[in-house]
């Protein structure tokens, strides 16, 4: 797909921060993360309403209006602002939007980590209007997930659900920050597709696969991003992150199941651990291999970004360590064979750091197979 990311953060398979810019990857779609800048403006989508099924059964005739009563009040608007140094010297401000949704009654709150990926200073809007600054707790990269807290209490708190349930051509509502400037707006439409894998792509360069993603037709736009998609019982049962620009109706959520471990262990006053490979990478398709003259067409060959800065290798990681470089071809992870649907990042989250993992890889049409200790993401 040909895809760009705004505020990319994505630790070290990858260990990225972008911008908010266009780029383009191999492939046919273009998919954008659902952050806006705050000062956009375009026309609101239409708030419709039906009566359908949660989860492919009748919920005692729950109609969309039931629904937004129910999460609309534990959905806010995040904004944020920081400085920027220009390309002449200097300095600009940068701001930006996205959406979240409140877990606990004290104020955390769960969003994209895309959204929350900067160092700035963050302002959460709720649906009563109030403004709170707040602060970041956690990200975990693997999901593109952040957490933030706000100083409140007995604040409205959205239900999560179980996405493990979810079935094609279901109805659901997603709630957000539209474009920025339109809070709490409403759409709905279906899921349209379950078990995903994408690549978006884009601010400086960089790249993040997102493995086992739901696809639906609901109507997100920038400014979404972070925000809840939602059954018709009133769970959160995905979390909006990117759309497909080049399309129609074509966006794309993280199940809420992929992060609810990760949300338990902040909201117990943990933190989320994962393990780092510490490289670039693009999983190649049949596509790329054959654009591209390769000897394999599946796998995932480590390539740097369009900066500088961004290393196909981390000078230091654990894959600079075992002696893994740039333009491998890893082929087999921890004994998984690595293509479209098993990718590095659905096998490293089979591990935590510390783990030692063998890697097989194509080097100059050799064979080569090392062991790698993982490092944590930081």
């Amino acid at each position: 797909m040909q895809k760009w990311l705004a505020n990319f953060g994505w630790g070290v398979l990858g260990g990225l921060v972008g911008g908010l810019a266009l780029v383009l990857l191999w492939g046919n779609g273009q998919l954008s993360w659902l952050q806006a800048p705050a000062n956009n403006s375009a026309a609101i989508d239409n708030t419709t309403t039906t009566t359908n099924n949660s989860t492919g059964g009748t919920v005692n005739d729950t109609s969309v209006e039931d629904v937004v009563a129910k999460v609309s009040p534990a959905v806010a608007s995040i904004t944020y602002t920081n400085q920027v140094t220009g390309f002449f010297g200097g300095t600009y401000e940068q701001t930006g939007s996205g959406t979240g949704f409140i877990i606990r009654n004290n104020g955390l709150i769960v969003t994209n980590r895309h959204v929350a990926s900067a160092d700035a200073k963050y302002t959460v809007t709720t649906s009563s209007g109030k403004t709170y600054d707040a602060t970041v707790v956690a990200r975990d990269a693997f999901n593109d997930l952040a957490v933030l807290k706000i100083s409140a209490s007995n604040l409205p708190v959205a239900t999560l659900g179980d996405s493990s349930k979810l079935r094609v051509g279901q109805q659901v509502v997603a709630i957000g920050n539209a474009l920025g400037q339109y809070q709490n707006t409403v759409t709905t439409g279906i899921i349209s597709g379950i078990g995903r894998a994408i690549t978006a792509g884009g601010g400086s360069g960089g790249s993040e696969q997102i493995d086992n993603v739901i696809q639906t037709d609901a109507a997100i736009n920038p400014g979404n991003s972070g925000g809840p998609l939602v059954n018709l019982a009133g769970e959160v049962i995905g979390i909006n992150t990117a759309i497909d620009i080049q399309g129609q109706s074509i966006g794309f959520a993280i199940p809420i199941n992929d992060v609810k471990s990760s949300i338990e262990a902040v909201a117990a006053g943990g933190k989320i651990s994962r393990p780092m490979l510490g490289i670039r990478y693009m999983t190649i398709t049949p596509e790329l291999a054959a654009a591209n003259h390769m000897s394999v067409d599946k796998g995932a060959i480590v390539t740097r970004g369009a900066n500088a800065s961004e290393f196909a290798v981390t000078p230091g990681g654990p894959a600079d360590k075992a002696g893994i470089k740039e333009n491998d071809i890893i082929t087999v992870l921890d004994g998984k064979t690595i293509d479209e649907s098993v990718t590095i990042p659905s096998v490293l989250k089979l591990h935590k750091p510390g783990d030692v993992i063998k890697v097989k890889l194509l080097r100059g049409g050799k064979t080569m197979e090392v062991s790698v200790t993982l490092g944590e993401m930081k």
